[in-house]
């Protein structure tokens, strides 16, 4: 359950360019995600972290969008930091497709636990 809630909490930050049009909550969930934005490098490692953990489809989607939102400290990681960067580049043009993406499935992840 742990994965579906970073999913939802990182896809809010990645998709905070499209989340004013969304019908009657849009304001809500633009505020709710700028003030998660301040946090954005720890959610990013948080959400690595548990991807890794917790690997499966739930997980991947995690993972990259941990990298996403972890962009401005990859370099520092010894011998990968440089190519890590380079993916994580390379995914953030798809930030907002990503963003939808994971909390799609952060939701539908957590409605399976109570049907």
């Amino acid at each position: 359950m742990i994965v579906e809630i970073v999913n939802i909490v990182a896809g809010l930050v990645l998709a905070m360019g499209i989340l004013p049009s969304v019908p009657a909550v849009g304001k809500s969930l633009v505020a709710v995600a700028k003030w998660l934005g301040r946090f954005q490098t720890i959610i990013g490692i948080i959400a690595i972290i548990v991807g890794i953990w917790f690997f499966g489809l739930q997980g991947i989607v995690a993972i990259i969008a941990g990298l996403i939102l972890a962009m401005g400290i990859l370099t520092s990681i010894p011998a990968i930091g440089k190519s890590l960067e380079k993916v994580a580049k390379w995914l953030g043009r798809f930030q907002t497709i990503i963003g939808v993406i994971a909390i799609i499935l952060g939701i539908l992840g957590l409605l399976g636990y109570f049907v």
